[in-house]
């Protein structure tokens, strides 16, 4: 997450650094490693509380599958050390070869394509410590995965924009790897019966890595696990999908779902990058009409998001999405506040804004 340009720029390196920042700043915005911009441009009159120079791993143990690290580390660093153990992060979080942080990754809330089966961000959260608008450091949950049952503050973390305090400390489950991966790509001539192969795969007992479909007619299904189910598992999927169909493994499969990662919009772009959440119920229309405007879509996760890269601007895109009734969160673009659309759940977000940031020092949400 980048700075607003006209906002001055706090760069702390220890939690007790960052517990003085929030005290003696009236307004600020806590952002990452600068790959979501539209996440955290500071509005007028609100500092930037940049937090990339608190970072590194404080715990791993493989054996338990857990770790925690300080929210300015990068996921590239995370994910090298989790693959020297052969686990990984299963929510498969944008923009690691980037620069993201672990700390970015949550406040914005997103996950790439493997959340089809192991869920997105939220779900892997053990803890987190924050710092509250009152200048307070606090802890959430816990560094284990077993923890008292109650309400759980740490998912609500996932995706709260920076909006309900500074994350300085998270805790995490993670997985073993898949020993292997394969890939299946069908082709079909427009996005009907792509979208019908969808539907029959989520509703199938198959335990795939991830579904995506790229518009208008291309189905990708990864599977994961021991290779030598992979012939059997792929005939039946083939045959469930139907279209032309062709099966990636090894180096080709990697290759793959590497191009279908969410980018960043090339230097000098003037589109915003936006997630939507959707159903597949909704893609038909919402295609036809995404197609006229000039977008490019991909819809992921089985078919409950859409990530649309919309060449108008902020104000034809919040129009297009209340005409659906649907909500956008822009990742990348000038767009001014970063949730287009209808808003959801706003009452609920609101109070537990006002219980951790009494005195409105975050901003708020719109």
């Amino acid at each position: 997450m980048s700075a607003s340009p006209q906002a001055p720029t706090l760069q702390p390196r220890t939690i007790d650094e960052v517990v003085a920042a929030v005290r003696e700043t009236p307004r600020l915005l806590p952002f990452g490693g600068g790959t979501k911009p539209a996440l955290s441009l500071a509005p007028p009159g609100c500092a930037s509380l940049g937090l990339c120079g608190l970072s590194g791993i404080l715990e791993y143990d493989p054996g338990e599958y857990t770790f925690t690290a300080l929210a300015g580390t990068r996921l590239s660093e995370v994910a090298a050390a989790l693959a020297a153990n052969g686990q990984y992060l299963p929510f498969d979080p944008p923009f690691a070869d980037a620069g993201a942080t672990l700390g970015g990754a949550v406040g914005a809330g997103l996950s790439g394509a493997a959340r089809q089966r192991y869920g997105g961000v939220r779900d892997f959260i053990l803890g987190v410590r924050f710092v509250t608008g009152a200048g307070e450091l606090a802890r959430a949950g816990g560094k284990v995965v077993k923890n008292a049952a109650g309400f759980d503050l740490p998912k609500l973390f996932a995706g709260s924009l920076g909006r309900l305090g500074v994350i300085v400390e998270v805790s995490f489950k993670v997985f073993p790897r898949p020993p292997r991966t394969a890939t299946l790509r069908a082709v079909f001539p427009d996005l009907g019966p792509a979208l019908g192969a969808l539907v029959r795969v989520n509703q199938a007992a198959f335990d795939v890595e991830a579904l995506d479909l790229e518009a208008p007619g291309v189905l990708w299904v990864r599977l994961g696990g021991s290779a030598d189910t992979f012939t059997e598992r792929m005939e039946r999927l083939a045959r469930l999908t139907g279209g032309v169909t062709t099966v990636l493994t090894e180096g080709s499969d990697q290759a793959a779902w590497e191009r279908l990662q969410l980018r960043l919009l090339p230097p000098g772009s003037t589109a915003l990058l936006v997630k939507v959440p959707v159903t597949a119920m909704a893609i038909p229309e919402l295609d036809r009409l995404l197609g006229q405007a000039g977008a490019d879509r991909r819809y992921g996760a089985g078919g409950n998001v859409a990530w649309i890269t919309w060449p108008g601007t902020a104000a034809e895109l919040d129009r297009f999405l209340r005409t659906q009734r649907l909500a956008g969160l822009v990742i990348q673009g000038a767009a001014g506040t970063p949730l287009l659309g209808a808003t959801r759940g706003d009452n609920f977000r609101n109070r537990v804004k006002a219980a951790l940031d009494p005195e409105g020092r975050f901003p708020g949400y719109h």
